[in-house]
């Protein structure tokens, strides 16, 4: 399942591929819309005018989706009937310790331990679990648990906190606050246009599924909510705030006090809008009958579409305060941008939230947009997303809008500027601000006749990558400069910028990594390449001049669907020109998985100490449906040593396989997994985090652990 999540969103990038300015012309008015080089975002002055662009765009995506069903019209497309419809995709209690001790729970504190790993120094990055050195918090299934872990030998859980609905990641500051965002379902008005992971706005409802039985958990949310809880006393934490907002949460960044929350709010229909006739075998067989039946359907849906008020596109949110008392967040018309570029149908929210205002409602900045890739640095935050296209036309190249928006006041995320760039990003690694220019890494992907195959319509993709540069001039984002095109016919699998240098690497069947010298903004330039087989999915500075990186190992010779294994790689990039694979370790056997390779946070690095610690997760042998499913089944905590001179060199292993074992296949689901998650290093000890509870051992003796604390199982 996680290799097959992980292709999806390499697949959706595939088929999400541009057409440029020129192209063929669909009939019936519905030509895909130019690719807008001058991007800018207008606010509405009044509510009447945002009404009714919501309703101007559900009617054309309403009615483009209907005329695609209409008899012969991918005949007179060229596309033949039966032909692939590219555009959107749809998807799919332990009782305390008490006592009355305070924030660390003994006199002293390690002298160094890890944290999240942030990609930007200063931005703290939400996650599922945070730690300051004595204490541990982690989120499983409804729950916050909430530990004394210093001295580590002493690692007990102090209390647990029931979170409202299903709770996802929190942020910790220095003043003992803990903020926790947790998905809701508030029955908000309207049939949701569900949306394969967020990617794509979306054009259809699809009717609510039963997930076989596991529960759909944060999938069938519509709304967040965000508890601040002081922990300041972590045996007795205390809900002091709670504000509820509309739609699904996506990630959140702390800087000092000011915490900033990017929702993504999926477009609702109306309860009666239809995307289908109702079928009858004589509708069906009669052309025109069809035709007219579509058409009268979409009057009636448009008629729909038209009746709804804006409190109903657009629903409000709610605070309440620590003595319960309940004040209404109503949308507020001035806060909302539309792009005068194309985009799916969706809401897109910057949330600002000042933790030393709490009675302030926090101050929103909303897009009529589709969600995308979010980078944020101290002073700013950028949203990327893809040009909308209906279907790809030959000739013509995928984009991205970028919107940039200042961090500097409090409470609230300003409108800086857009700018559009040629290509994808691959997530928020491919972005990076550096002294006010941002450099960002992306695919091109270019779709090209079959001349040979004139009734191939989709004709077939090329695909080259890039470095470009954008500064803010007169409220846009403008080129600076761009590097040469890099690696034809692959795509970037990872991508980071360290100062005035920049990594890339790609993919076909061996891993270029490229180097960057980005000292001039107006010429960015490659100055160095090195193949190895395989890829990185991720790139993680160590001191100047040195990389550690995370992927998959493949011979050369492997071709796309070889055996594959996960590797630990060390580089040297001291010399730009000339870089070096120093050391490598592979980790595990064929078809063994980290959460590490997609997600940055399950990545350790302990800078002190010289370690490096990542999930791994394996089955040691084949089973059958008789056989009992957690036989074969391993997860553990791998620890490597990062010696600069001596290369990688594997430490052991923190074992959690025999906590899954215990609670048995019906407690787990897709959103609450039997794998070793996360990890924090303090001094000489390791302890290794899942949904089903924390362990510790020191570093010399990783495989007999001193202390672990059970989670009470989750049930859906």
């Amino acid at each position: 399942m996680r290799w097959s999540l992980f292709g999806t969103t390499v697949g959706l990038t595939l088929l999400a591929v541009g057409c440029g300015d020129g192209g063929n012309k669909a009939p019936d008015g519905l030509d895909n819309e130019p690719v807008q080089q001058s991007l800018k975002l207008e606010s509405f002055n009044e509510c009447a005018a945002l009404e009714r662009y919501i309703e101007d765009t559900a009617t054309k995506q309403m009615r483009a989706s209907l005329e695609q069903q209409k008899p012969g019209y991918w005949d007179r497309f060229g596309r033949g009937r039966g032909g692939v419809v590219f555009g959107p995709m749809p998807t799919a209690e332990d009782s305390a310790g008490g006592g009355n001790a305070s924030a660390g729970g003994g006199s002293q504190a390690p002298k160094d331990s890890t944290g999240t790993n942030n990609q930007v120094e200063g931005v703290h990055e939400s996650d599922f679990v945070q730690n300051d050195g004595t204490r541990i918090f982690v989120l499983s299934g409804n729950r916050l648990y909430a530990h004394r872990s210093w001295p580590a030998e002493q690692l007990t859980l102090a209390s647990t906190l029931e979170v409202e609905g299903w709770p996802r990641e929190m942020l910790l500051d220095e003043h003992q606050r803990l903020v926790i965002i947790s998905q809701v379902a508030q029955s908000l008005p309207g049939v949701p246009a569900k949306t394969n992971g967020g990617v794509g706005g979306g054009m259809a409802p699809i009717a609510d599924i039963a997930c076989y039985g596991f529960g759909c958990g944060y999938y069938n949310a519509d709304s967040t909510k965000v508890t601040t809880v002081d922990v300041s006393d972590v045996a007795h934490p205390t809900v002091v705030d709670q504000v509820y907002l509309p739609g699904v949460f996506n990630q959140a960044r702390r800087v000092d006090s000011n915490v900033r929350l990017v929702l993504s709010d999926v477009f609702r229909w109306p309860e009666d809008v239809k995307f289908w006739v109702d079928y009858s075998e004589d509708l069906y067989r009669d052309e025109d009958k069809l035709t007219q039946a579509i058409d009268a359907l979409i009057k009636s849906n448009e008629k729909s579409i038209r009746a709804n008020t804006l409190d109903q596109w657009l629903p409000a949110g709610r605070h309440v305060d620590a003595a319960g008392v309940t004040t209404a967040l109503p949308t507020s018309c001035g806060d909302f941008y539309r792009s005068n570029a194309p985009s799916a149908l969706g809401f897109v929210t910057v949330a600002s939230l000042d933790l030393d205002a709490r009675t302030a409602a926090p101050g929103r900045t909303s897009l009529v947009a589709e969600p995308g890739t979010v980078y944020a640095s101290k002073q700013s935050l950028y949203l990327a997303h893809p040009h909308y296209w209906w279907w790809p036309l030959p000739g013509q190249k995928d984009f991205t809008y970028l919107h940039k928006f200042d961090l500097s006041q409090p409470g609230r995320a300003v409108y800086a500027g857009s700018g559009t760039v040629e290509g994808t990003p691959v997530n928020q690694f491919a972005l990076d601000e550096h002294e006010g220019v941002l450099r960002m890494a992306t695919t091109v992907t270019t779709r090209l006749p079959e001349p040979e195959h004139e009734d191939w319509w989709w004709g077939r993709t090329t695909t080259a990558s890039r470095v470009t540069t954008l500064g803010v001039k007169d409220g846009h984002l403008t080129e600076l400069g761009r590097s040469e095109d890099l690696a034809d016919g692959e795509r970037i699998f990872s991508a980071r910028f360290v100062g005035n240098r920049g990594y890339v690497v790609t993919f076909l069947q061996v891993d270029p990594l490229f180097t960057f010298d980005l000292s001039d903004p107006a010429h960015p330039r490659k100055v160095g390449e090195l193949k190895v087989p395989g890829f990185s999915t991720y790139m993680h500075p160590v001191g100047d001049h040195h990389l550690l990186t995370l992927g998959i190992h493949r011979e050369a010779n492997g071709g796309c669907c070889g055996t594959s294994t996960l590797k630990l790689s060390l580089f040297d990039v001291g010399d730009l020109a000339h870089p070096t694979e120093v050391s490598t370790q592979l980790v595990g056997e064929a078809y063994g998985w980290s959460e590490a390779l997609y997600e940055h946070k399950a990545f350790n690095y302990f800078a002190a100490k010289g370690l490096v610690a990542i999930p791994f997760t394996d089955y040691t042998r084949s089973y059958s449906s008789s056989e009992d499913y957690w036989q074969g089944f391993r997860t553990e905590l791998r620890v490597f040593r990062v010696d600069l001179a001596a290369g990688l060199s594997p430490v052991g292993a923190v074992p959690m396989s025999d906590l899954f074992k215990s609670a048995g296949m019906p407690q787990w689901s897709y959103y609450y997994v039997p794998d070793v998650r996360r990890s924090v290093m303090a001094d000489d000890y390791v302890y290794a985090i899942s949904d089903a509870g924390v362990r510790v051992s020191k570093v010399d003796s990783l495989q007999t652990p001193l202390v672990t604390v059970p989670f009470q199982a989750s049930t859906p």
